[in-house]
């Protein structure tokens, strides 16, 4: 019976405990600084804003553990002796493994501003953070303001956060519109909109110099670094993306990158040494994905990969077509395929672009400008059927027909409003083309309201 050892108890790590524990009888040990217990990080937001308690967060009872025989240890890994097959803890602790998984996840990324370590500087990644936030930033008389720094899907979240606590927010966004290095300009422009609407101090093309301590050694302003404007604040929230965690890697002999690199088998380079999740890189891309993903179904699916390899079968990670989802505020954002913002997007893409009129509801689509093959769609908004857009990617369908059968893609509730027919009133408008929505074939689960 082998002892696989896993650093990190996020979702990359539990699932490949979970998935080893199914198929094999060996010794499984947990390793984690942050909690004891596995929980969902999305759910963090929640806790924060009153929808839930932390408890509610952890996808199993305290239970489940001992009784799927899968030990927990709380500790800080300092050093990896892959030659002795042997892990040294802080505390100058040792655990031998015969095989060892490393998922150890992400931290958010420090530039070295100066005074990026006070107190009430924090990420919003792990329950530390929301332990800090409740600290530093309980109510509005505590917390007079929040700046965040980063235009990303966890800053959106944290000002959200703070938003429901009626704390003022400034945030900063060192581009000229939010996001638009991954969106494209009609849905950046509508994010901008809507968190001005949200009566939060959206700052583009703004870049933090430092920040400011008090005599106590935490936060109390902020510099600006184009105009040397000093922010009052008692928080400040790092959300500028976030970097593998793998520092205590760097002496191990293990190849690094930005990450730790693997292969299609997620194997390092060291022999019995795996890695996974937001601290795994590959050594090549696969397709149009990035080395490193840190999201949460990639985690799951190379956890569910790994179990089968170190349970005797050797399994390739295959994620299949890129998709992801998320929330700006109100308003909920899907993408499936490629849909490239400025950055990164190649010469034959091009795009369709819907907005209604009124609400804060868009469509952006990508296709081959010579093929007219369905390259990807992003909604906002609107809810679409993630088994459709699977379907028409894998069988290379063209625009034309995508937009045909968009009555199979919508989720559609009695009652909801639909906008399949001005969606593609539009696209024949500015295409010269004559597409005809086809009736459902598909019974639809879900849409927009109306």
């Amino acid at each position: 019976m082998e002892h696989i050892v896993i650093i990190g108890n996020g979702i990359s790590g539990v699932t490949t405990a979970r998935h080893i524990r199914k198929n094999s009888d060996h010794k499984i040990t947990i390793i984690s600084a942050e909690t004891e217990h596995f929980f969902s990080r999305t759910a963090l937001m929640y806790v924060y804003m009153g929808h839930m308690k932390f408890e509610h967060t952890q996808p199993y009872e305290n239970w489940f553990w001992k009784k799927n025989r899968i030990d927990l240890k709380k500790a800080f890994v300092q050093q990896l002796n892959h030659e002795k097959k042997e892990l040294v803890f802080s505390d100058n602790e040792t655990m031998r493994y015969n095989k060892l998984v490393i998922a150890t996840g992400s931290k958010p990324n420090k530039f070295g501003w100066p005074g990026q370590d006070l107190g009430g500087v924090m990420g919003m990644y792990h329950k530390q953070d929301l332990e800090n936030l409740e600290k530093y930033a309980p109510n509005n008389k505590v917390c007079n303001r929040a700046v965040i720094v980063g235009g990303g899907l966890i800053g959106i979240e944290l000002a959200e956060m703070l938003v429901s606590r009626n704390i003022p927010v400034t945030f900063l966004v060192r581009e000229k519109s939010f996001w638009n290095g991954v969106l494209p300009d009609g849905e950046s422009n509508m994010i901008n909109e809507h968190i001005k609407e949200h009566h939060i101090d959206l700052r583009l093309d703004t870049n933090l110099k430092e920040i400011i301590s008090d005599e106590k050694g935490n936060a109390k302003a902020v510099v600006i670094e184009e105009t040397g404007e000093i922010i009052e604040c008692n928080v400040v929230g790092l959300t500028a993306g976030v970097a593998p965690n793998v520092d205590f890697l760097k002496d191990s002999g293990i190849e690094l990158g930005r990450g730790v690199k693997v292969n299609r088998l997620l194997e390092t380079n060291v022999k019995d040494v795996y890695a996974i999740g937001d601290c795994a890189e590959q050594h090549e891309p696969i397709g149009q994905r990035r080395p490193i993903e840190a999201v949460w179904y990639t985690g799951r699916m190379m956890g569910e990969s790994l179990a089968q390899t170190l349970c005797g079968n050797p399994t390739e990670y295959k994620p299949g077509h890129w998709f992801n989802s998320a929330k700006f505020l109100d308003i909920e954002y899907q993408t499936y395929g490629w849909v490239f913002g400025r950055k990164g997007r190649p010469e034959y893409e091009k795009h369709f672009h819907w907005r209604h009129e009124k609400e804060n509801i868009c469509v952006t689509i990508a296709f081959h400008n010579e093929t007219n093959e369905f390259l990807g769609i992003n909604t906002f908004g609107i809810r679409m059927r993630h088994e459709f857009f699977d379907k028409v990617l894998t069988e290379k369908r063209n625009v034309d027909y995508v937009l045909a059968h968009l009555a199979d893609a919508n989720f559609d509730p009695e009652f909801y409003k639909l906008y399949e027919s001005e969606i593609i009133e539009k696209f024949n408008s500015e295409n010269n083309t004559n597409i005809q929505l086809k009736k459902k074939s598909w019974k639809r689960i879900f849409s927009t309201k109306a």
